[in-house]
């Protein structure tokens, strides 16, 4: 066991948690195993950002999107500013505990892992009861990213995933919402190289009269993204490019499948929010 040090780089992707985000910060801030706070503000319209502004400490930094953007892109910003040896994500809402930075970083200091995810579903921590098919989407939606990805995870969807800071700023991540998860959950299965370690966490789930902001369409696009950067649909993206040969023909007589068809991702319609 590793005694604590700050070397973790802490990236908030933040989007309209006025009520919860002073707390979050001060958490982790008191964790001795912070170097540095990363909160990037995704548009936030509810005063979120005013009380960021009257928040004070060396450590944190405080980067305000230009518009709401998503969970993604608030992500890859933070993490091309992270400094810091490890970086792992923390929400702004108080679903996940940072007294427990020292469970996820060990196996990152042990040099045994360049990547750990911190499961909801092995551990023997607290957990809030709530959402019963919240659990069998988060069970499924894992089983079809190691189906494709060839990991053993019980918890793709986790928001506690850390890193090494050369694995994830070597990754480049175009998902600007909560496709974030299989995104990169597939393309660190793509290194062979780098190792995933797991580790049990404590959840205390918020219900959607609390905030919590992410819906079935999410689930819907998360199988998209699975498939999509699992390689399945590059194939199809790939001949949705290549005119037919009656297209090239004759294209004014030919069906419009054929002259400008395009295999599209499917479109979701959500609000462009951030928080899980």
């Amino acid at each position: 066991m590793h005694d604590p040090q700050p070397c973790l780089s802490v990236v908030i992707p933040c989007y309209n948690e006025r009520t919860t985000v002073e707390e979050v910060v001060d958490h982790v801030l008191a964790s001795p195993w912070t170097a540095e706070v990363i909160v990037v503000d995704d548009g936030s319209t509810d005063g979120t950002r005013d009380v960021l502004g009257g928040l004070a400490d060396a450590r944190l930094r405080v980067f305000l999107q230009p518009y709401n953007q998503g969970k993604g892109a608030a992500l890859r910003r933070g993490f091309a500013e992270a400094t810091a040896p490890y970086v792992i994500v923390q929400d702004a809402d108080l679903e996940y505990d940072p007294r427990e930075f020292g469970t996820l970083v060990q196996p990152l200091l042990g040099d045994d892992a360049d990547v750990v995810y911190g499961s909801r579903f092995i551990s023997s921590h607290a957990h809030r009861v709530l959402y019963y098919w919240h659990s069998v989407g988060n069970r499924f939606l894992t089983t079809l990213s190691n189906m494709f990805t060839n990991l053993n995870l019980t918890d793709m969807e986790t928001c506690y995933k850390a890193f090494r800071r050369e694995v994830i700023q070597a990754i480049e991540l175009e998902e600007d919402r909560f496709g974030f998860e299989p995104e990169v959950t597939a393309k660190v299965a793509a290194h062979p190289e780098w190792r995933v370690y797991e580790v049990g966490i404590s959840y205390r789930g918020r219900t959607y009269a609390e905030g919590k902001k992410i819906g079935w369409r999410d689930g819907v696009r998360a199988v998209w993204c699975i498939l999509k950067y699992s390689g399945v649909a590059r194939p199809l993206r790939g001949l949705s490019r290549q005119p037919s040969r009656l297209a090239a023909a004759d294209p004014a007589s030919a069906p419009r499948s054929l002259v400008d068809a395009n295999v599209a991702e499917p479109r979701v319609d959500v609000d462009e929010r951030t928080s899980v």
